[in-house]
């Protein structure tokens, strides 16, 4: 009888042992299940109509590549070539709005420069020796007459020689990712000075960037120091809300042009960049303005804000192993400027997590990368997940 009491006793021992146990085991931690589409593209078809001939590409600033036909082809890029020596000069000697910069004297370097443009026909702005002629005007000199003895001043102004100013127009070149592109020459009237409409799009934005740029390429003149008003050869400039960017064109390269208009969309501007390159015919440059004017009303009217996420949207489902679930909620709504086809990826991080959560607590964040450009929205509970009772503890584990 002591013997059976002694077992008995010996197994309710254990059984209280392991319950105590089983109590006390680590909880496992919560779990975060996504609810987002992780990549989906916007409906539709994108309605380009691109040129029969060259090369082209836009893009939406900030946004990333809308389109390009055969845009990899490095072409001759003739005055083209004047958006690095500009943003070169801006780099090295920066204008604020309505400054005009250092004043340098016209040598007899720089009237010989002019001269010899001139004996070539190339384009050209008008110099004297001994002329006093501001950054802001040499600028303005470069990019609205296309001047290419302006360009080969700059290069000495900015490095001391053509030769390193241009070494240093391929070492930016490489850092904006310009793969496409080199340099012989400021002006480009060197054939050997070739790009692609796709690397024209990365130099065309970091210089519409910078404020002084996007005054002068919007001047359909400008009244320099010596000669007449000089006008500027981007003709299509205003129509269909062109705002710049600049033109070049030669015999041997054809026409090419680097556009930019910036549209309204739901109150908000838009900056879409555009280039077209290599237009041949009978006027090459006036096929260039003309096709890159429709590519950029044709983009414009691809282009629409749509709501991505909304503030309250549910994003993901927070759970325990106990059967409590919460929504997890986007905190901020985000409008987006999309087009037909533009891929839009979603993905969630989160905090550790314990066993337990609180309602309204940050736990983590929804990132929406549409084309290049990446948001991220914090991502907040809706209710609380709170430990559970001692009898699922109890019972965990039994079937």
């Amino acid at each position: 009888m002591r013997k059976t009491v002694t077992v008995t006793v010996s197994l309710v021992i254990l059984i209280l042992i392991a319950a105590v146990c089983q109590v006390l085991r680590p909880l496992p931690a919560l779990r975060v299940k996504p609810m987002v589409r992780t990549d989906y593209r916007v409906p539709g078809t994108l309605n380009i109509q691109w040129p029969a001939q060259g090369s082209a590409a836009i893009e939406v600033a900030g946004v990333g590549l809308m389109g390009s036909w055969n845009a990899n082809q490095p072409q001759p890029l003739a005055s083209v070539a004047k958006l690095m020596t500009a943003y070169l000069t801006l780099q090295k000697h920066p204008l604020g709005i309505g400054e005009t910069g250092p004043t340098l004297t016209i040598t007899a370097d720089d009237v010989a420069t002019y001269r010899a443009d001139c004996a070539q026909q190339n384009s050209v702005a008008q110099v004297a020796l001994g002329e006093h002629i501001t950054e802001r005007q040499l600028l303005e000199a470069l990019l609205i007459p296309s001047g290419d003895n302006i360009a080969t001043l700059l290069a000495k102004w900015d490095d001391g020689s053509v030769s390193q100013f241009v070494q240093d127009m391929n070492q930016t070149a490489r850092k904006l990712g310009m793969t496409h592109t080199h340099y012989a020459d400021p002006a480009g009237v060197n054939l050997a000075t070739v790009g692609s409409a796709l690397d024209q799009l990365k130099i065309a934005q970091a210089d519409m960037a910078i404020p002084a740029f996007r005054h002068i390429v919007r001047m359909p003149q400008a009244t320099l120091p010596v000669g007449p008003v000089v006008y500027n050869t981007d003709y299509v400039l205003g129509h269909g809300g062109i705002i710049g960017i600049k033109t070049g064109s030669m015999p041997e390269a054809g026409g090419n042009f680097v556009f930019a208009i910036q549209p309204w969309v739901n109150g908000q501007k838009v900056l879409i960049i555009g280039c077209v390159m290599a237009q041949q015919g009978l006027k090459p440059l006036m096929n260039a303005l003309n096709e890159g004017l429709s590519l950029a009303q044709q983009a414009s009217e691809n282009i629409e804000q749509v709501a991505v996420v909304k503030a309250g949207s549910q994003a993901a489902i927070v759970s325990s192993a106990w059967g409590q679930s919460d929504p997890v909620d986007a905190t901020k709504s985000l409008s987006e400027i999309v087009w037909p086809g533009l891929s839009i990826k979603e993905s969630i991080k989160t905090k550790p997590l314990g066993r337990t959560v609180n309602a309204n607590t940050v736990i983590g964040q929804l990132s929406v990368s549409t084309g290049a450009q990446t948001t991220c929205i914090p991502l907040q509970t809706a209710g609380s997940i709170t430990l559970p009772s001692p009898l699922w503890k109890l019972q965990r584990g039994i079937h």
